[in-house]
């Protein structure tokens, strides 16, 4: 690879880095906002509405399709170090949203401080749970994904990319949903509901997001003059 191609090609892993970190980031501001979404009607799961879920779940999937191609193109350790980043990020964020909520409004704030506090004041367990579960969910994608590529020699992209996606996503959900109701921030009578919900809506966008990843994954395999299974060493 030419020095010309490889600084292409990390400028390409930055800016999926920076697409991840946004979604991430994002998902962690709106996930206070709900959403009831209805493809097959009013349906009824351990006493939760099934696709009532936060609309933070929607951003969230981007990051595992981000994960999935920097696994497949520039390798395990990459895609980790993103991973990294992104909990770096999302806590630095927090703490500015922390300091934001401190500082006193001014009288003529279009905002004022009940208003900011209710929608951006964040609760340190909420923030606490999803971060837990967010890396419990992103280090194993990222394992079982590089576990099934080196298992088929790279070939049927379509397997480790959902089977991945399938498990870290429960991992997610059930982690995350737990811990808000061991803290007592969600009742337990629901538990199995959110949990059922926000796993089938994660794995729902999962399939939808396959057809991306051969896409993209064909473009940079293309560009680079990739082999099946063949990654980009970015390390200097």
């Amino acid at each position: 690879m030419t020095a010309k191609d490889k600084k292409l090609a990390y400028k390409i892993y930055l800016y999926l880095g920076a697409l991840f970190i946004t979604s991430l980031v994002v998902s962690n501001l709106i996930f206070q906002k709900f959403f009831y979404w209805q493809p097959f009607g009013d349906i009824t799961v351990f006493g939760a509405s099934l696709f009532e879920v936060s609309v933070g779940i929607l951003p969230y999937p981007i990051t595992f399709l981000i994960t999935d191609l920097i696994s497949e193109i520039f390798g395990k350790k990459k895609a980790n170090e993103i991973v990294t980043a992104g909990i770096f990020a999302s806590f630095f964020s927090m703490g500015i949203i922390l300091l934001a909520d401190i500082a006193p409004a001014i009288e003529g704030s279009p905002i004022d401080d009940a208003t900011f506090t209710k929608v951006f004041a964040l609760s340190p367990i909420a923030v606490l749970a999803s971060m837990i579960a967010y890396l419990l969910a992103q280090y194993v994608d990222i394992a079982i994904y590089h576990f099934w590529k080196n298992l088929t020699k790279g070939k049927h992209l379509w397997l480790r990319n959902n089977f991945s996606t399938f498990l870290s996503q429960f991992i997610d959900t059930f982690t995350v949903v737990g811990l808000l109701c061991t803290f007592g921030v969600l009742p337990w009578d629901i538990f199995f509901g959110l949990v059922v919900s926000g796993f089938l809506f994660k794995v729902f966008i999962a399939f939808i997001d396959t057809p991306f990843l051969y896409f993209f994954v064909y473009l940079l395999r293309k560009r680079f003059g990739l082999k099946i299974g063949e990654e980009i060493n970015l390390d200097i």
